[in-house]
């Protein structure tokens, strides 16, 4: 395959997938589209949909993975600006809240999706969750000095925290959503501190 079509047939891969994401909403799931809306909202034929993808689940784990990816890729980014100063559980606190407030879409497909009832979909969620947890066990594990077990406690606990206040800001204008972030920002805090605690004084 050239380089042009190679391109070309890439560029109409990830089209497909925006369309999928642009006809998700409040009201649409992942499992009520169809392969002929999606092909038509991408504006190819339906038959052509078929050089990209097997069918709608596979569209469906590689959206799955598309979201997983993009959102930690952000979140990285946002630890990575600590060095120019601020705190790294506010920064990425608020990175995360305008991924939700900019990206509804894709956040609900990967709430959805975690308890949906697709076994393929829940296992591609939970991996995508467990390397939320793995990147930011490494990084607590480089920063604060705890140990592999301990971090990988605390950054689950972190995660699961995030991840429902995201649940809770898809129906919330700024304001509220700025609130949230703020009552998460000192939950955050909380499981930081008692790490440090537990660690220095290991509870019985």
């Amino acid at each position: 395959m050239s380089g042009v079509r190679a391109q070309q047939k890439e560029k109409t891969r990830q089209t497909l997938i925006e369309a999928a994401l642009a006809q998700l909403s409040a009201e649409r799931s992942l499992a009520s589209l169809s392969l002929r809306e999606v092909a038509r909202e991408a504006g190819i034929a339906p038959t052509s949909f078929y050089r990209h993808f097997r069918d709608m689940d596979e569209l469906g784990l590689t959206l799955v993975d598309e979201a997983g990816l993009t959102l930690r890729r952000l979140m990285r980014q946002a630890r990575q600006r600590i060095a120019d100063g601020g705190s790294v559980i506010c920064i990425s606190v608020n990175t995360f809240m305008e991924f939700v407030a900019s990206n509804p879409n894709v956040f609900r497909l990967l709430l959805r999706e975690r308890s949906g009832t697709s076994a393929p979909f829940r296992f591609a969620v939970a991996r995508e969750i467990r390397h939320f947890i793995a990147e930011l066990s490494h990084y607590l594990q480089q920063h604060t000095g705890i140990n592999q077990r301990d971090a990988e406690i605390q950054a689950e606990a972190m995660v699961v925290l995030v991840f429902s206040a995201g649940a809770d800001a898809l129906d919330m204008n700024d304001e509220q959503r700025a609130e949230l972030a703020e009552r998460v920002i000192r939950q955050l805090r909380f499981v930081a501190r008692g790490a440090s605690v537990a660690h220095k004084e290991p509870v019985a």
